[in-house]
């Protein structure tokens, strides 16, 4: 029995869920999570979505808003429970100070990416966006009464940084030895019906790709952490003897505004172009394809590949594109080191390369791909492995908490890191300075010596 099936439908809590994504037609990771989430939550609780960034689709089991700024608020005050992702805590500070409880959804390991994402920047900014990623995790994981993340490695490091934050403490470990209670696993899923394609996304569509083209499919945005460099040039050396062979990019303009073009993108269609390769072998749809069309594309494809490079973000992702190749019972190559490369070569789903191995990763297309016993084989196994991967499933450790939500241990009796207690003490003392009398009398006089001091910087 699932979690789902044992709440108690008696009472049925209010929960928020706020995600910094855009949520429409057109949605990335983050905004597809929330919106599966909603749509778990939505049978056993009176769920709202808010995004703080656009809102511009429904659904009939729960409501969506628009909820930037102070529109949030209202929202806030109405949850029982409040379900973040990323920066929300950060750019909403008085959400920390509600007596909600919070639930903190850390699968993504947004300081680590950053690292790369950042190198495009001067350096002053890019350490600033860096150190400032950071906090934004550490607000997270110091106020939230709940996390989740997404794998059992993604959790060891995660332990790691709540020790530094005093959050392993005797309450939470005496509430829990375990720690589950404070931190536990619930991954990126794939819908519970498998993909209905209506009509062709790829083949006979885009110019160029015919029906009996061979048809690799990078599922998603093309950001500085991924390695499509190595890609293209495996597939330039595998469509000498394959002309039949296509590379295609589903997803090249990000669907929230806010997030930039990236230099990566950048140097893969320089790549492409000088290779002679573009929109003869390789392609790149222009636009972000809409959530509820994306089985029309991947349905098309012959392989799912997702390739990246070998840095400490690789260690800890979780590349949630992988779950769309499962959704499909698509074949799958991959570069080694991250979460999915041993469930890939352990249960027979596709090839596992080396990064940046350009000769490697030509060699696995070539084997799997052009053999089509293996392929079909693969195919199959990839169907089987899926089942075990639906959202109802994944999510399972969060229904289970929103259908008895509880404040963690040490914030139900006051448990506070010593640095925190220094900061407090400080921020306590300065309020009862600045509200005394002689500081309102002598307000002016603080005033003139600003005024002389800016004055001498001319």
């Amino acid at each position: 029995m699932t979690a789902s099936a044992e709440i108690d439908s008696a009472h049925k809590y209010s929960i928020l869920i706020v995600t910094p994504d855009t949520v429409g037609e057109r949605m990335a990771g983050p905004a597809i999570r929330a919106w599966e989430i909603a749509r778990a939550l939505s049978s056993t609780a009176h769920v709202r979505l808010a995004s703080t960034v656009g809102a511009t689709i429904t659904h009939p089991d729960f409501e969506v808003y628009h909820a930037g700024k102070d529109a949030l608020r209202p929202h806030a005050l109405w949850a029982d429970v409040i379900i973040t992702q990323g920066h929300i805590l950060r750019s909403h500070p008085w959400l920390k100070d509600l007596d909600t409880i919070i639930v903190a959804d850390i699968y993504d390991p947004l300081h680590l990416e950053q690292l790369e994402q950042g190198k495009d920047l001067p350096e002053a900014d890019r350490y600033a966006v860096a150190l400032d990623a950071v906090e934004v995790m550490n607000d997270q994981m110091e106020r939230a009464d709940f996390m989740l993340c997404a794998s059992e490695k993604q959790r060891d490091f995660w332990l790691g940084q709540l020790a530094a934050l005093a959050r392993i403490n005797p309450s939470t470990y005496d509430q829990d030895p375990s720690l589950r209670s404070l931190l536990d696993i619930a991954p990126f899923g794939i819908e519970d019906n498998p993909p209905v394609q209506t009509t062709h996304g790829i083949r006979g569509v885009v110019d160029g790709i015919g029906h009996d083209d061979k048809v690799i499919i990078w599922g998603g945005g093309i950001y500085n952490w991924f390695d499509p460099i190595s890609l293209i040039k495996a597939v330039n050396i595998v469509a000498v003897a394959h002309p039949n062979l296509r590379l295609f990019f589903l997803g090249v303009k990000h669907p929230n505004p806010d997030v930039p073009t990236m230099a990566m993108e950048l140097r893969t269609r320089v790549l492409a172009d000088e290779l002679g390769l573009t929109n003869t072998v390789v392609f790149f749809n222009e636009t972000w394809v809409p959530y509820r069309e994306r089985a029309n594309f991947l349905l098309d494809a012959d392989l799912g590949v997702s390739t990246h490079l070998d840095h400490v973000e690789t260690a800890y992702s979780f590349r949630t594109r992988i779950l769309d190749y499962l959704w499909a019972s698509l074949p799958i190559i991959a570069t080694d080191g991250d979460t999915f490369a041993p469930i890939i070569r352990d249960n027979g789903l596709g090839e596992i390369v080396p990064a940046e191995d350009v000769d490697a990763l030509a060699a696995a297309i070539e084997r799997l791909l052009f053999d089509e016993e293996l392929l079909a084989a693969t195919s199959a196994r990839v169907k089987t492995y899926a089942v075990d991967h639906t959202w109802s499933r994944m999510l399972d450790p969060l229904i289970a908490f929103c259908a008895n939500p509880h404040k963690a241990a040490d914030r139900e009796r006051g448990v506070i890191s010593q640095r925190n207690q220094i900061v407090a003490d400080l921020n306590k003392r300065i309020a009862g300075i600045e509200s005394s009398s002689s500081w309102r009398s002598t307000a002016w006089l603080r005033a003139l010596s600003e005024g002389v001091s800016q004055l001498r910087k001319r």
